[in-house]
């Protein structure tokens, strides 16, 4: 499912126009990065958390010419799923 079909479900769900579920996503979008980026993490009970994680400085190597390179240290966002939608794939 692409971000367009998301946008036409959620609509069809809670029977509002695409502009508005469209409106929606994007806001919820924003919200998430925006607490991620402050290193905090957005918890919603029954579906998952969203968290970050740090990755340290590594070295790795060039497949084309294994030269060594360095991997710069970053953060990376994290999903957890929770226990609700575990059950509901299982």
């Amino acid at each position: 499912m692409n971000k367009q079909e998301l946008i036409e479900a959620m609509a069809n769900e809670v029977e509002v126009t695409k502009a508005t579920a469209a409106g929606c996503l994007d806001a919820l979008i924003n919200i998430i990065t925006k607490v991620l980026k402050k290193k905090g993490e957005v918890r919603l009970v029954g579906f998952g958390t969203f968290t970050t994680t740090k990755r340290k400085a590594t070295t790795g190597r060039n497949p084309q010419t294994g030269a060594p390179i360095k991997i710069a240290a970053s953060t990376q966002p994290k999903f957890r799923p929770g226990k609700s939608l575990k059950d509901a794939l299982n």
